[in-house]
Formats: C-alpha cells, structure tokens, sequence
C-alpha cells in the first residue's frame, strides 16, 4: 500500500508511477476522499472539544446551584453530532481503504519504461549453452521414456498441470530441494516451515488479494487460500510486530509446494514442466533497513544465481520493465535459464524489492535505535530456485546422445547417483 501523505503531497509522481504500469489510476478518487476524511476528523475535534467545554460549565453549574438543563441538552446535541460523525468518518475511512489496496506501487526511477516483456532488459548473462551434435530431446520426451515424470497419470489423478515424478524423478527433486536449502543457510538464512494455506487477511497484506485472487486455490468452506508462493506466510510472521533496528536484516528461506491456478494460460509455453499448477519451489524472503533496501536486493539476486552458476546452467538476467513488472514490486529482476531441447529461455526465478509497499499493509514497522518515530521495513523476496523449469533444464541440458541424463556434480551427495538411465 502507498504511503496516503505520500500520495496527498505527490499526486503527479504517483499517478505517472501508475500510468508506467498499465493499471486504472484513481487517485484523484483517493484524495477526494482523504480531503474529507480530514474534515470529518477536524469537526469531530472541534465538537469535542466543545463538549469538553460544555461539560466543565456543567460541573460548574451544579456546584454554584445554577440551572443547568440548556447545558445539559447542548451536551447531548454534540454528543450526537460526534456518534453520527465517528460513524460517517469510520465508513468514509473504509471505503479510502479499499480504494488504496487497487492502488499498484510505484516503479523505482531505475526501472525501464515499457508495456510487454519485449520491453525487458537483459543486463546479465552466464554461461554459454553447450554446442551438442545431437538433436536434444524437450524434457517431456527424456522423462516419458525414463519413467521418471508421468504426466498422464498425473492428470487421470488431478488434471492437468499436476505432473506425477516417480524413481529417479522425484530423488532429483528432493536433491534440489535440500541442495536449495543448505544453500542458503550457509548465506545465514533462517530456515522456516510454514503454514500452506493462509487467510484472506495474510493474502492481502502481501498483495495477492485483491489482484491475484482468480489466481488462487480457495478453501471456501473455511476460507483459506492455497498458498501460491512461501513469500505469503514468511512476509507475514512479522504482520502487526514492530521490530527493532538491531534485529534487521532478518533472513528467511522456506520449501514448500506451491499452488496456482495459471487460468488462461494454453499454447506451447505450458508443455511438460513449463507451466504447472503444483510445483515445489525455496523460497527467500527479507526484512531489511530502509537505507539498505537496494543493496540488498542485489545480494538477493547474487544468492540466487550463484545456484544457477552451481548447477551449470547457462542463464541471463533481465531487469523487468514498468508493464511488465506486477502489482506489487518496486523493482524486479527475473532469472532465466537456457532450455537446449525447447530453444528457449525459462524463467526459474523472481528478485523483487516492494519497499515499504508490503510492509504497509501488514504494517511491519521498527523502532530506530537511536530513538524516535517506528518506520516500516522495507521487504524483498526472490525464488530461490522455482524447480520445475530448473528440472526442465537439468534434464534437457544435461541429455547425452543415448537419452541419459547426467546429473550435476553439486547434487551427487544429494541423489545418489550421477546418471539417470
């Protein structure tokens, strides 16, 4: 959520930070309604204290003898006057509320103006896709014919989107997944087991509620959301706590399935393991300083490539543009590895900073050691990593002539084995 002083006092920043991400600017919506919350509140505060004016005549009153029932009905006129305006105020001050929650936040100055993912700019790349004599096979084909995903009994099970890993398939997994999290705690990240569902309360505080709700699994007998995103219930420990300056940064990794509805999407790009509605993904998740919001999203990104770089896998960085961006962040960079059977990028990470944009919301705050006014937290959190794309490129990068898969070097003391097939 934005700032509302901030908004009041920079309208033209903020709706031209709005019009950069494509979304309905109603701002001047939001500053119609603050203007007369505030004279709402200004004449609730001079009508009590007008009652606090009456209310010492009164005593005064009754102590010399003196008739005081013109005072007294005054008294209850005001009183009144200040139920009728705590009502309207408490209505009006809902209503700003949910106008604020369809507010985006606004882009960082270094963030790209444009409207698609064409826009995006590529502003690191490592590694180089190895030159192969062979034609590759797309992952899809390589785990049909070594039974190690079954896609098919996947969706006789759950439908499609829910892919069925079995043997070897789902031992690369579980690799990935502590090879992830031992990982980052060698970077002194806290590891974290949380909940998988989640309130409406913790969604909104995050921001998937109420831009992403079409997105989500909802429980609806006891309204809970399937969690799309460890980033939902690791931002929101914190929710309602102020913390202090000594204890920032705070460092969270988490494992856990992840659940999205993916509506609309079709086409070639949600093959195999491109595009699924379960997926298992390490998750990491930052409290940080204000001052220091920035440097530590680049530590961020660092953490989350040094994997990629771990595993072999050729992959580029692109600085997200305006349009391209989501509702939520300030900034955000994407981590895409280099598919050799598609012949194409796959996105296997997400680095964003959202500033005080969350912190707002849940209001996440800290109480500066040198004293003085609590501040909210700034919050960052990125992939690190999303597996089923990396699986997807493990496997087809990693193919060999004879439809085997050797399996990294970093991930031997993890599966096992070092050949699938």
């Amino acid at each position: 959520m934005l700032d509302l002083k901030f908004i009041r006092e920079h309208p033209d920043l903020v709706k031209e930070g709005i019009r950069k991400k494509g979304h309905a600017n109603n701002v001047d919506d939001v500053i119609r309604l603050d203007e007369k919350r505030r004279e709402i509140i200004a004449k609730g505060e001079a009508l009590k204290n007008r009652r606090n004016t009456v209310s010492a005549d009164i005593a005064a009153m009754k102590k010399s003898g003196k008739d005081a029932a013109t005072a007294i009905a005054e008294m209850d006129k005001v009183k009144n006057e200040i139920k009728a305006l705590d009502g309207e105020l408490h209505a009006l001050e809902s209503e700003l509320n949910a106008l604020l929650l369809t507010l985006p936040n606004i882009p960082h100055p270094s963030v790209p103006e444009g409207k698609t993912a064409a826009d995006n700019q590529t502003v690191f790349s490592w590694g180089k896709p190895d030159e192969i004599d062979f034609k590759p096979k797309p992952h899809w084909e390589l785990s049909e014919k070594l039974g190690i995903i079954d896609f098919e009994r996947g969706t006789k099970i759950s439908g499609s989107g829910f892919p069925l890993f079995r043997d070897a398939g789902a031992r690369l997994q579980r690799a990935l997944v502590n090879f992830f999290l031992d990982e980052a705690r060698s970077k002194h990240y806290v590891e974290i087991q949380p909940p998988l569902m989640v309130t409406a309360a913790s969604a909104t505080g995050t921001g998937q509620l109420p831009d992403k709700e079409d997105l989500m699994y909802v429980v609806e007998r006891d309204q809970l959301y399937l969690i799309p995103t460890a980033e939902v219930p690791v931002t929101n420990i914190f929710r309602d706590e102020t913390l202090s300056e000594k204890q920032l940064p705070l460092k969270f990794c988490a494992y856990t399935p992840c659940f999205r509805r993916e509506a609309g999407s079709y086409g070639r790009d949600v093959r195999g393991l491109n595009r699924v509605h379960q997926f298992d993904k390490v998750e990491l998740v930052k409290f940080v300083h204000p001052g220091v919001s920035y440097n530590e999203l680049d530590s961020l990104r660092t953490d989350a490539e040094q994997l990629l770089q771990k595993l072999g896998l050729p992959y580029r960085v692109l600085l997200m543009c305006t349009g391209d961006m989501g509702f939520t962040q300030s900034k955000k960079y994407d981590l895409e590895v280099w598919s050799v059977g598609q012949q194409r990028w796959l996105e296997v990470s997400s680095i964003s900073n959202f500033e005080s944009f969350q912190a707002r919301r849940m209001n996440i705050r800290f109480r500066p050691d040198g004293g003085g006014k609590p501040e909210f937290v700034h919050t960052l959190n990125g992939s690190g990593l999303a597996l089923p794309r990396v699986v997807a490129a493990v496997i087809e990068n990693y193919q060999t002539p004879e439809g085997k898969v050797i399996v990294p070097k970093v991930l031997h003391r993890y599966t096992g084995f070092e050949i699938i097939g």
